[in-house]
């Protein structure tokens, strides 16, 4: 699919698992794609901060024990989800959203299809809403780990620890500032700042934190699919939304890999 749509250069970034990077390499060879092995690692802090790492070695003992503790954790959060959403009114089985799991791990992106296809919600953008990104749904979640646990578990595999999509974190700019000087300490080297989602205005404030705290510069169009984001296309956004074409930034991502581990 990236390849019909012209990428040239992409990365699987899966949450908390590194499951899916050996197929996706192969199939990125096949295509003529370069390829960055990554992780999404959902840590504590803002509305919900996720930390990218780029270019990891999936081989990883530490990551590849922490990816299974955290599949672990989401296996044991679906029980709760259940009896949460019945409280809510909603009567979804298990067996209803396994049907929408592919590989191993069951997120929230499998439950808001079957909320969808129980006829509760009209699209998954409207169950996550309505029901599974409110504030009631913290007593059920999982735990996370703090971000300097989550960065210090990408160094260690090599990897680079990128802030993803800091439009999500429902953040005023100065509240941001603070978070990335605090991230930049515990050793962040990125910030995603291109984004399907992004206003001008965001982007732009997104490049000077960059800037002003030494951060490497990526993007991303968070593609997940046409049923979990909707309109959200592979490599170009929404309706050409994201803007940026990647030069050079896959040679910096391995050049600071590189000396991660060789640190």
């Amino acid at each position: 699919m990236a390849a019909a749509e012209g990428v040239g250069l992409m990365a699987i970034t899966d949450h908390d698992s590194v499951a899916g990077l050996e197929e996706g390499e192969a199939a990125a060879k096949a295509a003529g794609i370069a390829f960055v092995p990554g992780i999404e690692i959902s840590v504590k802090g803002g509305h919900e901060m996720h930390i990218l790492g780029y270019c990891v070695e999936r081989s990883d003992p530490r990551l590849v024990q922490a990816s299974a503790e955290f599949a672990r954790l989401r296996e044991e959060r679906e029980g709760r989800i259940v009896v949460f959403l019945a409280k809510q009114g909603i009567p979804i089985t298990h067996e209803a959203v396994r049907r929408h799991v592919k590989g191993k791990v069951t997120g929230r992106a499998h439950f808001a299809r079957a909320i969808v296809d129980a006829g509760f919600a009209a699209n998954t953008g409207e169950a996550f809403r309505r029901y599974l990104d409110i504030p009631e749904f913290k007593s059920v979640d999982r735990p996370k780990p703090s971000p300097e646990h989550g960065i210090a578990l990408i160094r260690g595999a090599g990897g680079v620890p990128v802030l993803a999509h800091p439009n999500t974190l429902r953040m005023d700019s100065a509240e941001l500032d603070a978070a990335l000087a605090e991230l930049a300490g515990l050793g962040l080297q990125g910030l995603e700042c291109h984004y399907s989602t992004n206003s001008g205005g965001q982007t732009r404030l997104y490049l000077a934190l960059a800037h002003k705290y030494g951060l490497l510069v990526t993007g991303g169009s968070d593609f997940h699919g046409e049923d979990v984001k909707k309109g959200v296309e592979i490599g170009s956004g929404i309706n050409g939304s994201l803007k940026f074409d990647g030069l050079g930034v896959e040679e910096r991502l391995w050049a600071l890999a590189a000396g991660n581990r060789q640190a």
